[in-house]
């Protein structure tokens, strides 16, 4: 029997998910505590032990792999020249390489800007700003503020190629940190973000997990790869692609509550469907994820509160649910699991207000324009109506008694306007055994075999 051990170092819970490569399927899943305030190793091997009960033998491990997103997941902050424009593709190119965007800044960075950059802790800069032959100025400013201070946290540069080589010699002058890439948008509105992307991976790699700690575990597995959000990523976009003879399912979607965030990730062109839309603003990758760092069942449960009405609230105080007190109690014990039908119920319904709030900022929408040949309709972002399949995982979507009524209700809520571009008729599934991000690792030695297994163990709801 050949085995791969696949791990993720999450901000909670250390998940192992052990995978037999010949009957391409998987043996068993564990986790425990992440314990990464005191000794990362000691929650590995109390998963570690969970995971040789549930085997019916012990067995050797062909390979040892992990992702992290531990200690507060890769922290970036994403500098550019327009917010719309540099600055929202610099966010971009961070979100699909797995980060947690702490801040997103544009046009010329002060002294306090730097000190929030200072104060969160951020693990990499990456500044853009400027299409090739625009914007010198900006960026050379920004360049400048970031070599005066403190900052230690390596930079990544991927805006325009004309200023270049004074960034260059800016930041060699100061001793930092620094990586040359491809500019993030070489053109007015045209993303390249492979390069910068591919970067961020390897400083991660190299650099962030030894400074949080995750480097400890190096000598009892293989290697740390990848940030687990990239990870589950590269696990969707195989499972919509499909691999060689392997299809895959086509457009999907999908939606990862956690208790600090919400993730959504969309595999799709987007292109219009409507026939007088007409695609405004900037290009849209094929693989999108975007993340909300306010809406959550536990660290940011009390964002759930922000995001909801006053009128919503009061309706379900008349349903006998007292909604702001269930929120402040799971933002106070982060540990909270539910036990009543009433509990479950609560939960349920947070996960579909967090699901649909993070679906409306992820989908494009429409704005209509009178012209003289009729109504024409300006398409931002992603048209998702048409996408075949919605995914839902998170331990509150997976321990849900009735998940695809929980996804349902947040697809389909009553306030949504008709010009927003979400999935209307979507077939559901459940990663029921969370292996997204263990399968984006395997995709990376088999990915054939992660593609077979994900489709094997994905539930139709």
């Amino acid at each position: 029997m050949r085995c791969y051990l696949l791990v993720d170092f999450g901000s909670t819970f250390t998940k192992l998910t052990a995978v037999d490569l010949e009957s391409e399927d998987i043996i068993a899943t564990a986790k425990a505590i992440t314990t990464v305030e005191t000794n990362i190793i000691e929650g590995y091997e109390h998963a570690l032990e969970e995971l040789h009960r549930k085997m019916a033998l012990p067995m050797h491990f062909e390979k040892v792999i992990a992702c992290s997103s531990a200690a507060g997941g890769l922290k970036m902050v994403a500098i550019g020249l327009v917010e719309e424009l540099t600055t929202e593709a610099a966010k971009r190119v961070c979100l699909g390489a797995g980060a947690k965007v702490e801040l997103v800044l544009s046009h010329h960075i002060n002294n306090a800007e730097i000190q929030k950059i200072i104060d969160k802790k951020i693990d990499i800069i990456l500044l853009a700003g400027g299409a090739n032959g625009g914007n010198r100025e900006c960026v050379i400013h920004n360049a400048k503020k970031l070599a005066e201070s403190p900052i230690q946290a390596p930079i990544v540069f991927a805006g325009n190629k004309d200023a270049s080589d004074e960034i260059i010699e800016i930041l060699s002058s100061a001793k930092k940190t620094f990586f040359m890439c491809d500019n993030v948008m070489p053109k007015l509105n045209v993303l390249h973000i492979e390069d910068a992307r591919d970067h961020i991976k390897d400083i991660f790699v190299k650099n962030i997990i030894e400074a949080k700690g995750i480097k400890k575990v190096e000598a009892i597995i293989d290697r740390v790869v990848l940030p687990t959000p990239h990870a589950v990523l590269m696990a969707s976009e195989l499972l919509s692609k499909g691999y060689g003879d392997e299809k895959g399912l086509g457009d999907l979607m999908l939606a990862d509550v956690g208790g600090a965030t919400t993730d959504v990730y969309s595999l799709a062109l987007g292109l219009p469907t409507k026939m007088n839309a007409v695609m405004t603003g900037l290009e849209e990758p094929y693989a999108k994820r975007t993340v909300e760092g306010d809406l959550g069942m536990r660290y940011s449960a009390k964002g759930i509160l922000q995001s909801m009405t006053k009128s919503k609230i009061d309706s379900y105080e008349n349903q006998g649910i007292d909604i702001i007190k269930a929120c402040e109690m799971r933002h106070d014990i982060i540990d909270f699991l539910p036990k009543t039908e009433k509990d479950y119920m609560i939960e349920d319904l947070l996960a579909s207000v967090c699901i649909d709030v993070a679906i409306s900022r992820h989908v494009g929408s429409l704005k209509g324009v009178y012209t003289p040949m009729g109504m024409m309709y300006h398409q931002t972002g992603k048209d998702l109506t048409h996408v075949k399949t919605f995914i839902g995982t998170g331990g509150v979507v997976i321990n849900s008694p009735n998940p695809k009524q929980l996804l349902e209700q947040a697809l389909t809520v009553d306030h949504k306007e008709s010009l927003e571009l979400r999935p209307q008729h979507p077939d559901f599934m459940l990663d029921k055994d969370y292996i997204l991000s263990a399968m984006g690792l395997l995709s990376m030695d088999y990915p054939e075999i992660a593609l077979r297994i994900m489709k094997k163990r994905m539930i139709k709801l």
